[in-house]
């Protein structure tokens, strides 16, 4: 092990603290819907976005359930391929693919939110990227958000204080301190050469994500799709809702909006996945510099119950 990596230190709860923001917590200052086909269900459901009360946070109400999905990483399920699905903790109440939804609240900074979702458990994918639900979000306009006494409460932020890391393989999510949100992602298929290595570097305001980030849109290589069907897998995909990419052909369905598109869309999906680590309206996403190279919702994950103390590095 080289010296770089042996100063990556398996550390948890030391790595991690919360710092006042200054700012208030937000949520809606008006309710928006949006409908659409789930990806891997294939059918068509709604999601109502609602304001929600301070300290509430962002949480999910399914029809026909009585439970609350609070958007917290304890209530990620562990084994969900190719999609973010989070269980009420009684395990009653299911929410599949509410990764691209959580990536523009966070980004935007809908703290406290209701999500109703009608007609089936999973999210509608829209056009398999960020960029409705960020003019959802803008359409609703945001609020000082209060609790029940009619008070605002300040919004917190987590922090990375000591460098973290969790690999998988030849894949690894790490974070770093840095005064700022700093995001590096790369990924690799050498088997598809239009895609092929690709990094993406970015820091993150709302400017940059609506612009950079939310547009790009989910992406597969079409020689598995049929395996994935088979799996009971993206019944609900098309071309109209993710590009796809050829071993021989390349992409079947272009332009591309951006050249690197598929890594941009990782860190989209990144940005939702880490929004899990937020509580009681607090930011999800850490002030950190985080790297991440060929990981996915898994990993991403793992890796916040690992910042959390949860599980180690060996697990």
């Amino acid at each position: 092990m080289s010296a770089a990596a042996r100063g990556l230190k398996s550390v948890s709860r030391a790595a991690l603290s919360w710092k006042p923001t200054g700012l208030a917590q937000q949520t809606l200052a008006a309710a928006v819907s949006r409908s659409g086909v789930g990806l891997h269900s294939g059918k068509t459901t709604t999601a109502t976005l609602l304001p929600a009360r301070a300290g509430e946070g962002r949480y999910f109400v399914v029809e026909g359930e009585d439970t609350r999905v609070a958007a917290e990483v304890g209530n990620a399920e562990g084994q969900s391929p190719l999609c973010t699905t989070l269980r009420s903790e009684c395990g009653v109440a299911r929410v599949r693919t509410v990764e691209h939804l959580l990536s523009a609240m966070e980004a935007l900074a809908v703290d406290n939110c209701r999500v109703e979702v009608s007609s089936g458990d999973e999210i509608p994918l829209l056009d398999g990227s960020a960029q409705e639900w960020v003019e959802a979000i803008r359409a609703a306009g945001l609020c000082a958000a209060e609790d029940v006494s009619g008070q605002n409460l300040e919004k917190m932020a987590p922090k990375i204080d000591q460098p973290v890391y969790l690999r998988k393989d030849d894949c690894f999510v790490a974070a770093f301190p840095s005064l700022q949100i700093h995001i590096t992602y790369g990924i690799d298929f050498p088997k598809v050469p239009p895609i092929g290595s690709q990094w993406f570097n970015t820091f993150l305001d709302d400017d940059i994500y609506s612009t950079k980030i939310a547009p790009a849109r989910t992406f597969c290589i079409f020689e598995e799709v049929e395996k994935m069907r088979s799996a009971g897998l993206i019944k609900g995909g098309s071309l109209e809702n993710a590009v796809v990419c050829s071993m021989t052909d390349g992409w079947l369905n272009p332009p591309l909006r951006f050249e690197d598109e598929p890594c941009r869309h990782k860190i989209l999906d990144l940005i939702g996945d880490f929004s899990l680590l937020a509580r009681n309206g607090s930011q999800g996403f850490p002030i950190a510099h985080v790297v991440a190279y060929k990981a996915g919702h898994a990993l991403h994950t793992k890796f916040l119950h690992h910042l959390l103390g949860k599980i180690t590095a060996d697990q």
